[in-house]
């Protein structure tokens, strides 16, 4: 194996001539990838004047230096763009935005936080989906704006997800 099997860093070979070469590699290839910060979401094309050590997510129909590396993490070196191929489940962090993104099932969700549950000081303040609420009708005395007030709080959860529609 001559590289890392996740990111391809490169190994040094006993015996090897300019070992400082395939060191440097490695090392560029790691600022960008050990805890990644990229400029904005995904983008197709390159930017016209990148800063030294900008890194991107290029997008789904990349263009001009990009072409052929959809989804890659890229960086501007001294010696130009410098791509890596995501893993499952690698995570950026979107300064632009300042959102998470993470590579998943072979595109980058930017955004999207999952989890089973939200806690918040030790308690559980948001959990699984729970079971559609009907909203209130008949009964013997009817109070409209109560009534109201309870099919808009409904809606909200409804909307937010919280309960099923």
């Amino acid at each position: 194996m001559a590289s890392t099997p996740r990111f391809a860093l490169p190994f040094i070979a006993p015996g090897q001539a300019q070992k400082e070469l395939y060191h440097n590699e490695a090392l560029q290839t790691l600022d960008m990838v050990a805890m990644p910060a990229v400029e904005e979401g995904p983008r197709d094309s390159p930017p016209v004047n990148p800063s030294l050590g900008a890194c991107y997510i290029v997008g789904p129909s990349p263009t001009g230096a990009w072409a052929g590396e959809a989804h890659h993490l890229t960086g501007w070196t001294s010696g130009g763009w410098r791509f890596v191929a995501p893993a499952e489940g690698m995570t950026a962090y979107v300064r632009a935005a300042s959102l998470p993104a993470v590579f998943r099932s072979g595109a980058w969700d930017v955004g999207a936080v999952r989890a089973t549950a939200l806690v918040i000081g030790g308690e559980q303040v948001v959990g699984p989906q729970a079971a559609a609420i009907s909203s209130p009708s008949g009964g013997t005395t009817v109070d409209a704006e109560a009534r109201a007030t309870v099919v808009q709080i409904l809606a909200a959860l409804r909307q937010h997800g919280l309960i099923q529609p």
